[in-house]
């Protein structure tokens, strides 16, 4: 790899910072000073330093975001703002993207990255990820929507794969209920319009995990972090490079 590539993988700027940091000697090879933005470096093996500190060459990130309401889970839109405005420059150097979406009014757990494999065997119906939301719903879930939940319910398009619906609490007062929903598909307000199907209305909703994935409770609304060793080791069932 071209050392200038190594750098801009490692977000230190643009190819014009990197021309001027290496001017300035301020990169080191093993201990040397190199100049040359085309020394070829091995990103394995090699030690690469600027102005001291060492670099570590990082093909493929993970972020784990709390996403808030009124974002748009997508890499650009000409209305809203995306979750992607939340990033710092580091992980938009590396152009990472939402896994999946959630709704602009929906808020909790997005994963981003810039794994295009693992995304897609996140995605994949044949791997049949569980996504696990909290809602609350404008009236009161009974057993009776539990059970339809888990024979398939039917909508005007396609009928759902058999969900879990488990209720968490009501309030016959207030005519409200919170449930938790478990679905194995994704497709456009699906959570939504199952409750809807069952003559209800989801007033909020929360994504609590996807696969082996939590909602990190330290979290506040527009925060995220780096997924940690554990939760890396946990994506490896997927079978992709990570």
């Amino acid at each position: 790899m071209r050392l200038d590539k190594f750098l801009a993988d490692c977000g230190v700027g643009s190819r014009k910072d990197i021309k001027t940091l290496l001017k300035s000697k301020l990169v080191t090879v093993n201990g040397q000073i190199e100049t040359s933005a085309k020394c070829q470096i091995d990103e394995k093996k090699d030690q690469i330093s600027l102005d001291g500190q060492i670099l570590n060459h990082e093909t493929f990130v993970y972020y784990l975001l709390n996403k808030p309401p009124g974002l748009i889970s997508a890499t650009e839109d000409t209305y809203h703002p995306t979750v992607l405005d939340l990033l710092d420059h580091e992980a938009r150097h590396k152009k990472v993207f939402p896994v999946g979406r959630l709704d602009i009014d929906t808020h909790g757990l997005l994963l981003l990255t810039n794994n295009g494999k693992l995304a897609h065997a996140m995605l994949s119906p044949k791997k049949h990820v569980n996504k696990v939301y909290q809602a609350k719903i404008d009236g009161i879930m009974t057993p009776a929507d539990s059970l339809a939940f888990a024979q398939g319910i039917a909508l005007k398009d396609f009928t759902c794969q058999p969900a879990q619906l488990s209720i968490l609490a009501t309030d016959d007062q207030e005519n409200r209920s919170v449930v938790q929903i478990t679905i194995k598909e994704g497709k456009f307000h699906q959570v939504k319009r199952m409750v809807q199907a069952c003559g209800k209305q989801v007033i909020d909703l929360q994504r609590l995990s996807m696969g082996p994935l939590q909602l990190d409770p330290n979290l506040a609304l527009g925060q995220y972090r780096r997924l940690t060793p554990q939760e890396l080791a946990s994506l490896e069932m997927f079978g992709v490079p990570l």
